[in-house]
């Protein structure tokens, strides 16, 4: 049994974003996506930051109408807790990004220090241009400086969140909504 049961976090949890109000802005987003690379001559390359991104990275690809190259990549802070660490960069994709649009996409933006870093990294590759598309943007001020997401879905309270991808302790990850830990 773990020392972090979901069942006992889901208790003393508030639920900010049902299914249905994710999957409306996550189509709201596959529209964004569609106005922002219509004029692509090249597939752009869709890229996932696994473990958080991959449940929002799936929707949001079937809300859109661009025909996107896929890959991951696997870049991590939290390694199974809920306080950052050192980043680290786990895989990378294995297409190559010279001279091509990237489209990263993650779970949520919270300091941004995961995102800049998979941002940078793209850009040394040779990425012809790198957006960020994020299903849940963390509402505080503590952002990396001049840092935000091209496209986000939802905003979240500055709480410990999991659900729909974001984990509690490796756990929850497939939860059909976004929850909050209580303060």
């Amino acid at each position: 049994m773990t020392a972090h049961p979901l069942s006992e976090a889901l208790q003393q949890s508030d639920q900010l974003w049902s299914r249905e109000q994710l999957f409306a802005e996550i189509s709201r987003l596959g529209r964004e996506l569609d106005a922002a690379y219509a004029n692509t001559v090249q597939p752009p390359i869709f890229l996932t930051v696994m473990n958080g991104g991959m449940f929002f990275g799936a929707y949001l690809a079937h809300a859109s109408t661009i025909d996107f190259h896929f890959d991951y990549v696997h870049a991590t802070r939290y390694r199974s807790g809920t306080m950052g660490h050192a980043l680290e960069l786990v895989k990378a994709p294995r297409t190559p990004l010279k001279g091509r649009d990237v489209l990263i996409v993650d779970d949520i933006l919270d300091e941004g220090k995961t995102l800049v870093m998979v941002r940078d990294w793209c850009l040394a590759q040779g990425a012809a241009s790198v957006r960020i598309a994020v299903l849940a943007e963390k509402k505080h001020d503590r952002c990396v400086p001049d840092f935000k997401a091209d496209f986000v879905g939802v905003p979240v309270a500055d709480r410990y969140v999991y659900g729909f991808g974001m984990d509690y302790y490796e756990q929850g990850r497939s939860l059909d909504a976004i929850y909050a830990l209580r303060d």
